[in-house]
C-alpha cells in the first residue's frame, strides 16, 4: 500500500454562472449562496490528502479552503478552465446565433472561442500543471486538485483506467473522483491509473 498513488480530482461548488448555464472560464467568480449550501449540506471529503493544489480562481480557492480547513492549499494557475473568450458569463440561447459559435460546438476541439483558448493550449497547460503533481510526488502519495469541469474531463480521458472520450465524463459542481496506481512509479510514467473512485464526503455516502 505505501507505494500506492493517489490524486483527486474534485470540481468546485456551484456558482451563479453554474445556475445560468452560463460559460465560465476565466472569470473569477465566487461561489454562490446556493453553491456554500451545498458543500455544507455534502461535508468535506471522508479521505486525507498530503498535498492540496487549487486553480488561482476564487471558487476553487473557496471551495478548498471550506474542505480543507487546516492545510496549506497550493495555487496552480495551470488548473485553470479553458477561457471562453467573448463567451464568458453568456448562455447558449445569447450565443447560438452566431457563426463562430456554432462552429465551436461542431467541433469544440479544432475550433476555439473567440479570443479565448483553443483545446490544444488548454491540453498543453493543464499538462504543465499535471507535472508539477508528478514532482510533488517524490514527497506526497495522496493529493487532491480543486479545479474545473473542462480540466477534469480532459484528465481523466488521458488517465483514466480505459481510454473513453472527453464527453463521457462528467463530474458535478462540488463532486470529486480518485485516481488511483497500484505503483507510484506508473503514475510518474504518466501511465494510465489501476483504478477509479468516486470521493466520499461526511454527509453523503459514496453512490448517493
Amino acid at each position: 500500500m505505501g507505494d500506492t498513488m493517489v490524486i483527486a480530482l474534485l470540481r468546485h461548488g456551484l456558482t451563479a454562472a453554474n445556475e445560468r448555464k452560463a460559460y465560465i472560464g476565466w472569470t473569477d467568480a465566487p461561489l454562490s449562496g446556493k453553491g456554500r449550501n451545498m458543500l455544507y449540506e455534502k461535508g468535506r471529503p471522508v479521505s486525507k490528502y498530503d498535498w492540496i493544489s487549487t486553480s488561482d480562481l476564487l471558487r476553487t480557492k473557496e471551495t478548498a479552503a471550506f474542505w480543507f480547513p487546516e492545510q496549506i492549499l497550493h495555487s496552480v494557475s495551470a488548473f485553470r478552465e479553458i477561457n471562453f473568450g467573448d463567451w464568458e458569463g453568456k448562455t447558449y440561447e445569447q450565443l447560438k446565433e452566431l457563426p463562430e459559435y456554432c462552429k465551436w460546438l461542431n467541433a469544440p476541439f479544432t475550433n476555439a472561442p473567440t479570443n479565448g483558448e483553443s483545446f490544444a493550449e488548454l491540453i498543453e497547460r493543464v499538462d504543465r500543471g499535471w507535472n508539477h503533481l508528478i514532482k510533488q510526488s517524490t514527497r506526497n502519495n495522496r493529493m487532491a486538485v480543486v479545479t474545473h469541469g473542462g480540466v477534469i474531463r480532459y484528465l481523466l480521458s488521458k488517465y483514466g483506467v480505459t481510454e473513453r472520450d472527453f464527453w463521457d465524463y462528467t463530474i458535478s459542481p462540488g463532486e470529486g473522483i480518485e485516481l488511483i496506481w497500484s505503483h507510484k512509479e506508473s503514475f510518474r510514467r504518466k501511465e494510465r491509473c489501476t483504478l477509479l473512485q468516486e470521493v466520499a464526503f461526511t454527509g453523503k455516502k459514496a453512490g448517493q
